[in-house]
């Protein structure tokens, strides 16, 4: 287990060394982070329909634009175990009969990652940049992280914590896959939510949630929801934990932030062999002991 903790916004200066980790669905967070700094800067439109779309950035952002996900194909995850050649983007859509709304955009909720492959060409039409390029640009840098990348090769997985044991490739991860060290996690998400990236509006929007129901069991949260990228709900105390859970071949990565009044804690642990509800219990437990 490797976790990453940062305490009224510092963070030891040793965690600068670690292994890469794949980052998992904490990527949805990066991507939301760069389309909304987009938003900022008027280049694209939250409410606005995406081209030639009927959905809109805001319902792509927080999984309510109708969207399926690849992940409910049996045939996917056969063709994950068998190690096989990702698909391409056209046949995966094909196969998911991706472009069919499953529910009338901004009328009802479902994860799906085939929205944030949408987010991620829109911020490449945009900014006339690649995906890694723009997240750079717009995410990375302005927050001071360093040594995360998108990782493109099987090899890239085996450079990082996971070792020989991986032999995952991240091309079918369709809105791309980030990898990098835990501390850089734990520190976007928390340099994000103090609001060194975007302004005080945005960011409440961005953690403006769709409540997703009852708790789920085994989850942190009494009433879980789901913002622009952002995992978050009340969870016991009075705390509201905000951030992103993400897992794959190999490990869960759980980051999360938590404030009291002036006070702040930000978390990253990353597992192998654990579930989501598991790692996420570490989290709290961890965040809950930094503020007292």
């Amino acid at each position: 287990m490797l976790s990453s903790l940062v305490s009224n916004g510092q963070q030891p200066a040793s965690c600068r060394s670690e292994l890469a980790v794949p980052w998992w669905s904490f990527t949805k967070t990066l991507l939301a982070a760069t389309a909304l700094s987009l938003v900022r800067d008027g280049r694209l439109r939250l409410d606005a329909p995406v081209r030639d779309q009927p959905f809109t950035l805001r319902q792509l952002l927080r999984h309510e634009a109708g969207l399926a996900d690849y992940g409910e194909l049996a045939d996917y995850h056969a063709a994950v175990a068998n190690d096989e050649a990702p698909w391409s983007v056209d046949e995966m859509m094909q196969r998911l009969e991706g472009a069919r709304l499953r529910y009338s955009p901004g009328t009802g909720w479902r994860y799906s990652n085939v929205g944030y492959l949408l987010v991620g060409r829109l911020i490449e039409q945009v900014t006339d940049l690649s995906l890694e390029e723009a997240v750079a640009r717009y995410a990375l840098m302005p927050t001071g992280l360093s040594n995360v990348y998108f990782a493109k090769t099987r090899a890239d997985l085996r450079d990082s914590c996971l070792g020989n044991q991986s032999n995952y490739d991240p091309g079918w991860v369709y809105h791309g896959l980030l990898i990098g060290p835990i501390s850089q996690a734990a520190l976007f998400l928390d340099r994000l939510l103090a609001g060194h990236l975007l302004p005080a509006g945005l960011l409440q929007e961005m953690q403006e949630a769709k409540t997703l129901g009852s708790p789920i069991p085994g989850r942190p949260w009494i009433t879980p929801g789901y913002g622009l990228g952002l995992m978050l709900g009340p969870i016991e105390g009075g705390f509201t934990l905000c951030g992103h859970t993400g897992c794959g071949p190999g490990g869960v990565l759980a980051v999360y932030r938590i404030c009291d009044g002036g006070a702040s804690a930000c978390c990253a642990v990353f597992d192998e062999g654990s579930s989501e509800g598991s790692v996420e219990a570490l989290v709290v437990e961890k965040l809950l002991q930094a503020l007292r």
